[in-house]
């Protein structure tokens, strides 16, 4: 599973993992996507394409999308059933299999590039980097991208205390099990971030937080305090107490290459 952070509970862990197919429906609506550019710097070792591109741990479809605007070819792997009932609605150009990142249902040497979208941190990596070498071509990149709320940007650095969620921290990307680990089979990892916005409301920007495992989790009292003190704060604040705003994120994308042997 990579290192585990400090406080790390694994049967916390495990129905964090599990709970996101009740809210299948809600993560495609909310969750933001990803911008092609930083999509395109994760593939570029790869060559200029069309790639044939693995989306790992794919979701609903937010990271198979951007891939397949740009051309590319894309098989997208998904764990959870209602996750991949959405994935297919939202991209049918994608071909969506059931599977994971420790059993992929793909031959060896199938694909270009592996990308995972928001989920390494599920992975035991242990098993699934191996496993991911085992079906990534020799030169292709294996990349990562994870949507952080910019806390360079002062409410935002504000909401970041009112709210439970981890993903709200911009250095979300670089903590224990949430990049890729070292291993032989693979290159040393370099790292751009790309600016990104959402559009919300106050009332959206609430929903997609309550697709963060953090908050599915927590028993209905819980919940409903967390979204109520989000909602008292975004009111309070001009950026956001009046109708649609922008919310800044940064893209961060981690990359490596599957080495030669």
């Amino acid at each position: 599973m990579g290192t585990p952070h400090t406080g790390y509970d694994p049967d916390l862990h495990a129905r964090r993992a599990a709970a996101f197919g009740a809210a299948a429906a809600e993560y495609a609506e909310h969750r933001p996507d990803y911008p092609a550019d930083a999509a395109a710097w994760a593939l570029e070792p790869a060559g200029p394409g069309p790639l044939h591109v693995l989306d790992l741990a794919a979701g609903t479809g937010k990271l198979s999308r951007p891939l397949v605007a740009l051309g590319h070819r894309v098989t997208a792997v998904e764990p959870d059933e209602a996750m991949l009932a959405e994935l297919r609605r939202h991209v049918p150009e994608a071909t969506a299999l059931a599977g994971s990142a420790e059993r992929i249902p793909l031959p060896d040497a199938s694909v270009d590039a592996v990308v995972v979208g928001q989920a390494i941190h599920w992975f035991d990596q242990a098993v699934a980097l191996p496993e991911i070498a085992r079906v990534l071509r020799p030169g292709g990149p294996l990349a990562t991208l994870s949507n952080a709320e910019d806390e360079g940007v002062e409410w935002v650095a504000g909401l970041a205390k009112v709210s439970p969620t981890q993903a709200s921290f911009t250095d979300w990307a670089n903590r224990p099990g949430r990049r890729i680990e070292p291993h032989p089979a693979f290159s040393a990892t370099e790292n751009a971030d790309f600016p990104h916005a959402q559009r919300r409301t106050a009332e959206s920007l609430i929903a997609t937080v309550a697709t963060h495992s953090h908050i599915l989790v927590m028993e209905p009292a819980e919940r409903e305090a967390a979204k109520e003190r989000i909602r008292a704060y975004l009111r309070s604040r001009p950026e956001t107490c009046a109708g649609a705003f922008d919310l800044p994120l940064l893209t961060r994308v981690q990359r490596c290459v599957r080495a030669a042997g």
